[in-house]
């Protein structure tokens, strides 16, 4: 453990949304104390953060001084600025490192480096201009869904092709920004991954879950997932293989489509993920406690699940309901600190614990 950082430490944290605060808490659970670098103020990880740089990404000198009042540094989101991390990286490490967020942030990246691993994906075409969608179109088909390529979340980015007829509007809806043409998968359901590598190497996994999404946002994630015990295990060593890969340290959700052929990967994200808020009630260490152990070098925890969880999103008007969940038996209720309510928007979560692990 000679690459531990020592307890009294900072982490710097680039992002001040819910999965940094959630971050913060868990750091400060192991002793650490957190930063956030966030341009917006009175957001959710600056509640419970020990300090909160509210400056630009474009912001040189913040940025500077930000990389030096901490001694590591990681991310809650991947749409941050290249010109931003490689001035950060010039003063303290970044985990997981920059070839993650290099490949996540672009779909076609990503999809080519999990095809390179001899992964499996949806087939997918590259698309620039109408020359490209046009052929686009004729090689994967229809239906199908025009994704841009960077910046995409929570359905946002996204076109669908219910036919060929469609090509122009959906080209029309990226507002010139480059696309991918991705064919429709003919899957039963999506699990995730949530997975995790530390400094030496050693990696850690929980239990596979099973995602519903509505209008683009995920709705609930329920543990166990409906996998056979080796579809289970092969979830598992996918992610793993991925992990290596990249030679990563910290958490990464890994989403997978379940299909008769077999398990196909939607995307990844390098960073704890909302489909693994289960863990907090269902695991002894948590998704947020082992991407802190990790990125400051400590041992992980193995991730084995004593419960089987269901976890709901809070979004927009599901608030009107937090009266009745606080008083429901075996409902943990997990709150951002959000003031205002807007439809979409994620303003919290539940796990409704339903049992033992079997």
């Amino acid at each position: 453990m000679t690459d531990t950082l020592p307890l009294g430490s900072t982490i710097g944290i680039l992002g001040g949304g819910q999965l940094g605060r959630m971050l913060s808490v868990a750091a400060s659970r192991l002793g650490y104390k957190t930063c956030i670098f966030e341009p917006g103020g009175d957001c959710p990880a600056s509640h419970v953060a020990n300090y909160h740089f509210q400056k630009n990404y474009d912001d040189k000198d913040a940025l500077i001084a930000f990389a030096k009042s901490v001694d590591v540094i990681t991310y809650e989101f991947e749409n941050i600025p290249t010109s931003a991390l490689d001035i950060l990286e010039a003063h303290r490490p970044i985990r997981p490192g920059r070839e993650a967020l290099r490949i996540s942030q672009d779909r076609l990246t990503e999809k080519t480096f999990l095809n390179e691993l001899g992964l499996a994906t949806a087939p997918f075409a590259n698309v620039e201009s109408a020359e490209d969608m046009i052929a686009a179109v004729s090689e994967i088909g229809a239906p199908s869904i025009l994704k841009t390529r960077r910046f995409g979340y929570d359905g946002k980015g996204q076109a669908r092709l219910k036919s060929a007829e469609d090509a122009e509007t959906a080209l029309i809806d990226m507002a010139g920004a480059p696309a991918l043409l991705e064919g429709f998968i003919d899957f039963t359901h999506e699990v995730s991954v949530i997975a995790a590598r530390g400094l030496s190497g050693e990696v850690a996994c929980f239990d596979p879950g099973e995602n519903v999404h509505e209008a683009g946002i995920l709705r609930t994630t329920t543990v166990p997932a409906r996998l056979s015990a080796s579809q289970r295990t092969d979830a598992i060593l996918l992610a793993a293989r991925i992990l290596n890969a990249l030679d990563y340290v910290g958490v990464m959700g890994v989403e997978l489509f379940v299909t008769r052929q077999g398990l196909i990967v939607n995307e990844i994200a390098p960073r704890v993920h909302n489909s693994g808020h289960w863990t907090q009630n269902g695991c002894a260490v948590d998704q947020f406690e082992q991407h802190i152990r990790a990125v400051v070098g400590l041992p992980l925890g193995d991730g084995q699940r004593h419960g089987d969880v269901v976890m709901e999103n809070l979004i927009g008007e599901d608030m009107d309901r937090l009266p009745e969940l606080l008083k429901t038996r075996d409902a943990a209720v997990h709150l951002y600190g959000k003031a205002q309510t807007k439809p979409g928007r994620k303003m919290g979560h539940v796990n409704h614990i339903k049992g033992k692990a079997g």
